[in-house]
């Protein structure tokens, strides 16, 4: 394999869409129909799907319906409309959602002190919905476990499904059906997904990529924050932005404190479908570097990029998460680069829905998957770290005539990223491969010279 040098790129512009895809209400309704032959398989009579705010992605994935302010609670039966109980603010905007949906008013999702003066209690609502002895529930809140008897949603909620079916019931965590890495409903996404997703991509993309070109030592971090220009769009994660000593920590939110020369640098921005993150030093090259860390880019920055290149050269339809997993143990296994999250995952609404990639795992991944390139360098040294975190999809001959036929210009971007990645990274992606960043892979490791990136090519 090429080595990766340090080296002047030219990136195009890849464009921008002019308004978001819009998903059809029909989308939703068939989502239903399929998890309800899921929910026959396993033999559930009943699922109980949870959502507050920051886990609100199943819910928001089936009916179309996000809650604000208070949680939400969706029970689906096998036939008809399902049930929604929600508090006093979401009562309105669930009788909007996509998927119709019989209301309830549950008064005790709402906020503390609110009025609770008008709802059933959480049994009779239940039980109208048809939870009874000896029913079997399924219940999906946002993980899985090691055994299915382990919710890890409120325990009034489980306590009370629990009590209604009473011991020749069965009450069990149902996350899988969404969320399992490699047969979970979320992880394959419609073709109309995938091109909201490459349009949040575009969003999350450019705005990195309007940072990198406007920050400016003096800048407090709020300032080069608003760089990011988010309109609203529902995130997927918090915004993350920092210099300096807080940067080593990762997940902090931007702060008053001016980003100076020398600095750490890291920032991370996601909405729903997307994210991307980049990580370096506020230098114009290795000279404004600690003089201990010089060799920062040969030492870090280089064995990092081959690593992600070579994974990004071995997505396809088919790959095992084993494999890819191999690939950065080969790369980035010394103790020195403190890679110990799974190095990549299914991203959706949630930034984070599950990861097929890990050691030894033999799932395959399948057309339509939408997956992150989430390498991480914890390094706990003076070296810091390195990223170049940002979303592709993964679609086979059909999906992909699919979307060029429907969305033309999401196609020519996806098309037009390809060739950078091949020609001026030295990236080359399979037919399966479709990256959504207007980033593509681009690698600045010195946050003032955007224009000076990693690269295989020549």
């Amino acid at each position: 394999m090429k080595r990766a040098r340090l080296a002047t790129i030219d990136l195009p512009d890849f464009g921008m869409p002019e308004a978001a895809p819009e998903l059809p209400a029909t989308l939703h309704a068939a989502r239903l129909e399929r998890l309800r032959e899921r929910m026959e398989e396993r033999g559930y009579d009943r699922l109980v799907l949870y959502a507050d705010r920051e886990h609100s992605a199943n819910v928001a994935w089936l009916t179309g319906f996000d809650p604000r302010f208070e949680e939400a609670v969706v029970v689906v039966g096998p036939a008809g409309e399902p049930a929604i109980l929600a508090g006093n603010e979401c009562w309105g905007v669930a009788g909007a959602a996509p998927l119709p949906m019989r209301r309830h008013l549950f008064q005790d999702l709402s906020l503390p002190a609110q009025p609770r003066d008008r709802s059933r209690p959480l049994a009779e609502i239940l039980a109208g919905e048809g939870i009874e002895r000896g029913r079997r529930v399924g219940v999906l809140g946002w993980k899985v476990f090691a055994s299915r008897a382990t919710i890890e949603i409120p325990a009034y909620l489980v306590d009370e499904l629990r009590r209604l079916v009473g011991s020749g019931g069965l009450v069990e965590n149902a996350g899988d059906l969404l969320i399992d890495p490699g047969s979970g409903l979320r992880v394959v996404n419609e073709v109309e997904q995938l091109a909201a997703f490459e349009w949040a991509a575009c969003q999350v993309s450019d705005g990195i990529l309007r940072l990198l070109r406007g920050l400016r030592p003096g800048m407090t971090e709020r300032e080069a924050a608003r760089l990011l220009r988010w309109d609203g769009t529902p995130l997927s994660c918090h915004l993350m932005l920092t210099a300096g000593e807080r940067a080593t920590l990762g997940l902090l939110s931007p702060s008053d404190r001016p980003i100076e020369r020398g600095d750490r640098f890291t920032t991370a921005f996601g909405i729903w479908g997307a994210l991307s993150c980049r990580a370096g030093w506020v230098v114009d090259d290795a000279a404004g570097l600690p003089e201990g860390i010089r060799d920062y880019v040969e030492r870090l920055v280089a064995p990092y990029f081959e690593a992600v290149a070579e994974w990004y050269g071995a997505l396809r339809v088919g790959q095992t998460g084993g494999s890819l997993h191999e690939i950065v143990a080969r790369h980035l296994g010394d103790p020195f680069f403190g890679i110990s999250l799974n190095p990549g995952h299914q991203i959706s609404l949630d930034e984070w829905v599950s990861s097929p990639v890990a050691p030894g795992s033999r799932t395959e991944l399948r057309s339509g998957m939408a997956l992150q390139v989430d390498i991480i360098p914890a390094t706990g040294t003076p070296y810091f770290t390195t990223n170049i975190e940002d979303g592709i999809a993964l679609a086979d001959g059909p999906l992909r005539a699919e979307l060029a036929a429907r969305y033309p210009d999401a196609w020519a971007r996806i098309m037009a990223r390809r060739a950078f990645m091949a020609d001026a990274l030295g990236i080359d992606l399979h037919p399966d491969v479709l990256p959504f960043s207007n980033l593509a892979a681009l690698l600045p490791p010195f946050v003032l010279r955007p224009d000076r990136a990693m690269t295989l090519a020549g």
